[in-house]
């Protein structure tokens, strides 16, 4: 992939109510290679609809999904483009470790260098792990792909505190090949990771300023 070439991914038009509930209202989204760009929001909020949305996982009437000006919809038919880890389980269980690698184009070894506890496991089952590891598996492993962007819901989810601090320096690695896209209700790891904060809130997304800390303990986000 080109380091030099940038590419910027956008998303808007998206609309989206559950009866008298509006989930999605006029949301303008923008996430850039070399970035990684926070989701925060409280409990169904709506954030992993909007990444679902993106993803093209979920339809949305009029929703516009674009990369460099050209709508991409759904986003995920267009190889090398975006991969999305959602909260559920991704990975057949089936599967070893090295299979799975193997079946998204990366090369375990190298995704799992600063997890040799995890690397050493290359050849037991998905389903033979412990729910932590199988999602830090994960998360390693899309974040490792070839592709231009990549979507996380959760991803420090039941990840193990050891295991925490080494992730987010992944995320950071990562964001030199590509943008990134994530939400988690952890904000003490995932604040230091982002160039840009997003708050969804009543259907309607926000960009917080350079230091989001202030604007999320006024909203009641962060204790004081």
């Amino acid at each position: 992939m080109s380091k030099s070439f940038s590419y910027v991914l956008e998303a808007d038009g998206m609309q989206l109510a559950f009866g008298e509930r509006r989930i999605l209202s006029d949301v303008y989204l923008r996430v850039e290679t070399g970035q990684v760009v926070g989701l925060l929001g409280r409990n169904g909020c709506g954030k992993s609809t909007l990444l679902q949305t993106v993803f093209g996982g979920r339809h949305v009437a009029d929703a516009s999904v674009r990369v460099n000006g050209q709508r991409v919809v759904p986003a995920y038919r267009k190889p090398g483009l975006l991969n999305y880890l959602p909260q559920v389980p991704l990975l057949p269980e089936h599967l070893t470790l090295m299979e799975a690698a193997r079946m998204l184009g990366v090369d375990a070894e190298q995704a799992l260098a600063n997890f040799p506890d995890i690397r050493a496991q290359v050849s037991r089952r998905i389903g033979e792990l412990s729910g932590g590891t199988t999602r830090l598996v994960q998360v390693l492993l899309l974040l490792h792909a070839k592709t231009r962007f990549s979507l996380f819901d959760e991803p420090f989810s039941g990840v193990m505190p050891l295991h925490v601090e080494t992730l987010g320096e992944m995320f950071q690695q990562a964001k030199a090949q590509k943008g990134i896209l994530l939400t988690d209700h952890r904000y003490t790891e995932v604040l230091p990771l982002c160039d840009v904060v997003y708050l969804l809130h009543g259907g309607r997304l926000e960009q917080l300023p350079a230091d989001p800390v202030l604007a999320l303990r006024d909203r009641g986000y962060l204790a004081s």
